[in-house]
């Protein structure tokens, strides 16, 4: 991001919003589940993305932001692929830092090596990348038999592979900063100019792992326009994504700075 230039916004983040269901019922086999709770829900409303158009990405103020959050699954088909590749140009333009959420949902893609070559084609336009070890490796997944999804959690796909190629192809296709979630083993960050720093995690009691992903790229974000550096970032992120796993819902429940940093502070600091 430009040094010195003042944005109206802090952050435009691209993709879906929409209800999240959640079972009243929690340890218990699908069928016996007898009633829900609809919380907000989608990347966007945690921290409509298929149907985002060019149009849409054109009356957005990109410029008037300091951050640009899009998503992998945006690059999943037409016309959102078109609206997240212009909206990353946009903000490229702008000097606006953008984030990219590899997001790898292996239900939204026709062939999951067109994963990989829609993220190498937009990595040139990519500020920070934040990614589990499976989607980085997915970025250079030659053979489909890489991949595994187990249970149907077509959010959470299994793929074999080396997780230090793809780190250092994300960075030599332009990306500034690869951040990779390992949850509470810790988050590492790699750098262009060869820098790496591992944030530890916080091992907690989990009640629900839906929105870890998402609380954990909103800490970082807030970081990140806060000034912080990468550590403090990446174990603020880390902290941000244990306490919402210990929680029922996702956006409606996520920490402000306060209780986060009351979290780090019982568990030995930053």
């Amino acid at each position: 991001m430009a040094e010195g230039k003042e944005r109206e916004f802090d952050l435009i983040s691209m993709g879906r919003a929409a209800y999240d269901l959640y079972a009243k019922e929690i340890g218990v086999p699908f069928v016996e589940v007898e009633s829900y709770v609809a919380y907000v829900g989608g990347c966007p409303a945690n921290i409509a993305d298929i149907a985002l158009t060019i149009d849409d990405v054109l009356n957005a103020p990109i410029s008037s932001c300091k951050v640009l959050l899009i998503s992998g699954t945006g690059l999943s088909r037409n016309p959102s692929r078109d609206a997240t590749v212009l909206a990353a140009e946009q903000a490229r333009a702008a000097g606006t830092a953008v984030f990219f959420d590899f997001d790898l949902r292996t239900d939204q893609w026709y062939d999951p090596r067109s994963f990989g070559i829609a993220v190498r084609s937009l990595l040139p336009m990519i500020d920070v990348a934040i990614g589990t070890e499976d989607e980085i490796k997915a970025v250079v997944m030659k053979d489909a038999a890489q991949i595994s999804v187990v249970d149907s959690q077509v959010s959470g796909a299994d793929v074999s592979g080396d997780l230090d190629v793809g780190v250092q192809l994300v960075l030599e296709l332009g990306s500034e900063v690869v951040v990779v979630k390992r949850g509470e083993r810790r988050a590492s960050v790699f750098t262009a100019d060869g820098g790496s720093i591992y944030a530890p995690g916080f091992p907690v009691e989990i009640y629900n792992t839906m929105g870890a992903g998402d609380a954990f790229a909103s800490g970082l974000i807030y970081s990140y326009i806060k000034g912080w550096d990468w550590y403090k970032a990446a174990r603020f992120a880390n902290a941000n994504g244990a306490i919402i796993v210990t929680r029922h819902g996702c956006s409606n429940f996520m920490a402000y700075e306060a209780e986060v940093m009351k979290f780090i502070e019982e568990r030995g600091g930053f």
